[in-house]
């Protein structure tokens, strides 16, 4: 099994289309010691004929695999994430390449999400990512098979475990030191309301201005203890609205 300790990356996969797919996942998942696979609004049967024979001994992977109806869902608990893309979709974080970027999730409580076969993840989902990784491929048809991507992110977080144990014994990531993603979530959504509120943010932008305060806090990585000092003051704002200018809300 890939970990760090007792530290496991969860590989989620969303909204994949062909069981053939989510087979040949679970097959390289178990080559390469993952056995965490979270299926995001699957479109296909996972557990049916075609994607067992594609696991073969993978197959036990499918059987524990969870099934969740959004990433958020898929994300909770974890402290890092990142996600896979094919294109540059303007976004002010670069694209990475899976050998440079995968060992950053080695010791955490973490996962690795891919996109769907046809036209991989949204902007919008990309934004619950904290980095991203681009396989690097020809140019004039750069998109890969979506179990062949896998099999090369996983090949790399294998070789990544095994430079890690290869080399002198380092101190373990404080694992209390980051708040996970869903906390963080929760904070995002605290935060969207009460800029609503006040006027800073409107309706027809607000979408775009916190994928911004998302680039920031992604490169904080704030504590729990943090992200629960600012869900405090954000409590304490709503209050003050409420008590001195008449908010009923």
């Amino acid at each position: 099994m890939l970990k760090t300790g007792s530290t496991q990356i969860r590989i989620v996969l969303v909204e994949a289309q062909g069981p053939l797919n989510v087979g040949s996942v679970a097959r390289i998942m178990k080559n390469m010691g993952l056995n965490h696979l979270v299926l995001v609004n699957p479109q296909c049967d996972p557990y049916g004929a075609e994607a067992r024979k594609m696991a073969v001994h993978g197959a036990e992977i499918l059987e524990k695999a969870t099934i969740v109806s959004s990433i958020p869902e898929a994300l909770k608990g974890c402290q890092r994430a990142i996600a896979t893309t094919c294109l540059n979709r303007s976004l002010p974080t670069h694209l990475e390449s899976p050998k440079n970027s995968l060992p950053w999730l080695l010791g955490y409580s973490a996962a690795l999400i891919f996109g769907r076969e046809d036209r991989g993840l949204t902007n919008v989902e990309l934004n619950y990512a904290q980095r991203f990784v681009r396989i690097q491929a020809n140019d004039s048809y750069p998109s890969l098979n979506l179990a062949q991507a896998v099999a090369i992110c996983c090949y790399e977080l294998y070789q990544a475990q095994l430079n890690q144990q290869d080399n002198s014994p380092q101190s373990q990531p404080n694992l209390d030191s980051e708040a996970s993603l869903d906390v963080l979530e929760a904070y995002y959504q605290d935060l969207e309301t009460i800029l609503l509120k006040i006027g800073y943010l409107y309706p027809h932008t607000a979408s775009s201005r916190m994928e911004k305060f998302r680039r920031l806090y992604n490169r904080a990585y704030p504590s729990t203890q943090e992200v629960a000092m600012l869900r405090g003051m954000i409590r304490q704002i709503n209050w003050a609205l409420s008590n001195y200018y008449g908010d009923d809300t």
